[in-house]
């Protein structure tokens, strides 16, 4: 198997003695080392792999510690009783410590051809892989992952760092490259172009030629993924702290108008700048926050996002002759609709979302009684938040958000008084004639 500018033989590896790299046991997490330390006496190899190695390399500290094993899922059930089995197209073991999850998978066996000597096939028309429950040798599973820093195995028995694919080359060179031929890796599952996008941003690599190239021209493939697993990949690109930096990312490699072609449509003729500053400010917000280690939550993203594309729908709607309210519950509505054919959102996330774009009529109408029942909302928070980011982007006067932000921090004594203060009473009409005029009628 070639490897871009070399061949790679898979008999091979570089090994990286524990003296000459930087990993040590003391960061790794406890229960990984208890899963690698049973599976190494009971007879059966066991590696961190991944991303946990990478982080470490690179000084980071790891969110995940993945295990690579000759052990098949049977296996390590048996050696494992907090163990439980999960997945069809490949069959993954997670070893449970109380909240941590301890994620253990059998060397994958290399894909060269599309059906085992069952009969079964792996890989579809399309080049996709259907069905991956074929194990092989810790080589196969190198080269069967998708990016070379993610490739990497660290060795239990001996600490030592094992590379097959020129992982270490590309992590110290700060380039992020798929191992194989990208346009078949590419084809195989789509989603690895958004997870070149999510990791070169977050390493702050840029990506290889290579694995650069083919993307704007493969991005459609997109549109075969199924929309829940879209959704969860969103998730992955916009609430790990680097959402701007994605977003541009995406719409750069015409990835994002897969994600959200509603959005990219309305971009395309935004009013000057409105719904790309909207969405920058909210990119930034989120990213803030994140770093903050404040809550994030996917329905203010989507409404960021799907945002535009109300607002446009409710125009055409006031126009046919609807109320703005009732145009904006219809645009509400129709826009989560269509954008759910193309990535899946639970209700959960879906009615809070369309309950910020309501609240925005009842914000833009502050004063008076109706101002107190706003504040009392449950979902007046994240509505006064979005409120700030309109009028951050200038869809808004800014001195509406102001003035709801110094009417919430007011004792609520103030509010009262504020809210309560008398106004000239308008003259009661009795009888078709005002009391006034009436009176003047008698003198």
């Amino acid at each position: 198997m070639s490897h871009t500018g070399s061949t790679i033989n898979l008999n091979e590896p570089v090994v990286i003695a524990r003296s000459r790299h930087t990993i040590t046991r003391a960061n790794i997490s406890p229960n990984a080392l208890k899963v690698l330390y049973r599976l190494k006496d009971a007879d059966y190899q066991g590696y961190l792999v991944g991303g946990g190695v990478r982080d470490l390399l690179l000084g980071r500290e790891p969110k995940d510690f993945d295990i690579a094993t000759d052990a098949h899922p049977e296996d390590i059930r048996r050696l494992f009783r907090n163990c439980r089995l999960i997945g069809r197209r490949f069959r993954l073991a997670h070893v449970l410590f109380g909240r941590e999850v301890i994620e253990v998978a059998t060397f994958r066996a290399l894909q060269e051809v599309a059906q085992d000597s069952n009969g079964e096939r792996h890989i579809d028309d399309e080049g996709r892989i259907v069905r991956d429950n074929v194990y092989g040798t810790l080589a196969e599973d190198a080269f069967r992952r998708d990016f070379t820093v993610n490739a990497l195995y660290y060795n239990i028995k001996d600490f030592s760092v094992i590379d097959y694919v020129g992982g270490m080359d590309d992590l110290n060179a700060g380039v992020l490259r798929l191992i194989g031929d990208p346009e078949t890796r590419y084809r195989e599952d789509p989603v690895r172009m958004l997870r070149a996008v999510r990791f070169a941003t977050k390493l702050g690599f840029r990506l290889h030629p290579d694995t650069e190239r083919p993307v704007k021209d493969m991005a459609p493939l997109l549109g075969d993924i199924p929309p829940a697993r879209l959704f969860d990949e969103m998730l992955k690109l916009f609430m790990g702290g680097y959402a701007l930096a994605n977003f541009e990312a995406l719409r750069h490699y015409n990835l994002f108008e897969l994600l959200f072609p509603l959005t990219e449509r309305a971009l395309t003729h935004e009013e000057e700048h409105f719904p790309l500053t909207l969405i920058s400010h909210g990119m930034e917000n989120t990213d803030r926050r994140i770093e903050e280690d404040k809550p994030v939550t996917p329905a203010f993203l989507f409404a960021v996002f799907l945002w535009q594309p109300v607002r446009e729908r409710a125009r055409q709607l006031e126009a046919e002759g609807q109320h703005p309210a009732q145009a904006l519950q219809h645009a509400s509505s129709q826009i989560i609709a269509e954008q759910a054919s193309v990535m899946a959102m639970p209700r959960r996330y879906s009615l809070p979302m369309r309950e910020i774009w309501m609240l925005q009529l009842r914000l833009e109408r502050k004063g008076g009684r109706r101002s107190m029942r706003v504040l009392s909302h449950p979902r007046f928070r994240a509505a006064y938040d979005f409120l700030l980011l309109r009028g951050e982007a200038g869809e808004v006067p800014v001195e509406l958000g102001q003035w709801w932000t110094d009417f919430q921090e007011k004792h609520p004594e103030q509010r009262e008084q504020e809210i309560t203060r008398k106004r000239p009473r308008k003259s009661r009409r009795r009888g078709g004639r005002t009391s006034a005029s009436k009176s003047k009628a008698v003198t």
